[in-house]
């Protein structure tokens, strides 16, 4: 019975840090971007440093009509939201927060379920731009899946070579087998997996599937109200799931002073850096042209990566 208690506690906790921690950063976006752009709508809803901004946007969604287009596939449309979004919860059950077995689920393969599972999120993205009768929306599904391809590589050998340092695939694993001198150690590596992903979750610089300039909004362009609110709490799961992950391959996940009692606080400290990183880099840089993008991947990152597994071989034999 106890058993049963725990796994439930732990299953309602990750549920409960679904539920709120995307919403977060998504009301952070829009206050970092207020102060950094001078955006003066984002701070006045609600009175006092716009509070209500997220019930706002809440609302809005929630009160838009929804739009089905007529010459769409119905059943594919409609559950292309919940097959974008659904992934990064499954993600967040395995990421461990703290030490003592603080996550959700403990998997002995825990690096590559994570990778599998984020992997599948891009389907969300094919199915709505296929099933929406537009070309546009068929041009971003495209644009994501060649993304996907281009990317998934170098961010599979970046955390291989921490799976090689640490000489396990499980993720509390990983972050026990942390020393401190790993992060400049992988810094490298580090830097690939967390540009890789942020080209995954189609973040900006890497938002050429989604340019609204060019393609709209990409696959989601025939999406109204709720369901086009799904896809971006899926974004913003993306980014928490992707903070959560580089925080524990690469900067020691729970480690800091008094880990034992406050190691769940320094997760936290060190993913919500992460996600402001994440914010910065959408007011600072342009979006990239499709053959930049594809140049970054294949000439820059999975060279980088390779090096790093190089590295990380020659410092298992000569160092560990």
């Amino acid at each position: 019975m106890n058993d049963v208690l725990d796994v439930a506690l732990r299953l309602a906790a990750v549920l409960v840090a679904f539920l709120v921690l995307p919403l977060v950063v998504g009301q952070a976006e829009h206050k970092t971007m207020a102060h950094m752009q001078g955006r003066l709508g984002p701070m006045h809803a609600g009175g006092f440093h716009g509070w209500a901004q997220l019930v706002a946007d809440g609302v809005k969604f929630a009160q838009k009509e929804d739009v089905v287009p007529a010459g769409a596939d119905r059943r594919i449309f409609r559950l292309a939201p919940a097959v974008a979004l659904l992934p990064y919860l499954v993600v967040m059950l395995v990421i461990p927060v703290g030490p003592g077995g603080f996550v959700g689920q403990v998997v002995d393969a825990g690096l590559f379920f994570v990778l599998a599972v984020m992997g599948v999120g891009v389907l969300g993205s094919l199915m709505g731009g296929w099933a929406s009768a537009n070309k546009y929306s068929l041009l971003g599904g495209l644009r994501t899946a060649a993304q996907l391809m281009s990317y998934e590589l170098p961010m599979l050998l970046a955390a291989a070579s921490v799976a090689m340092a640490a000489g396990t695939l499980s993720l509390p694993g990983i972050v026990e087998a942390y020393q401190w001198w790993w992060t400049p150690w992988q810094l490298v590596g580090g830097l690939v997996f967390f540009t890789a992903g942020l080209a995954e979750l189609q973040r900006p610089p890497f938002d050429m599937p989604v340019a609204d300039s060019e393609i709209i909004f990409g696959a989601y362009t025939e999406y109204t109200g709720l369901r086009f609110a799904f896809f971006l709490l899926a974004e913003y799961a993306g980014i928490v799931v992707l903070c959560g992950l580089t925080t524990v391959l690469f900067l020691g996940g729970w480690h800091g002073p008094f880990a034992d009692t406050l190691g769940w606080v320094w997760t936290l400290l060190k993913t919500a850096a992460l996600a402001f990183v994440v914010i910065w880099l959408r007011v600072t840089y342009p979006r990239m042209r499709e053959d930049q993008l594809m140049k970054l991947a294949w000439t820059v990152l999975i060279p980088l990566a390779l090096a790093q597994i190089a590295l990380t071989g020659v410092v298992k034999v000569v160092f560990l």
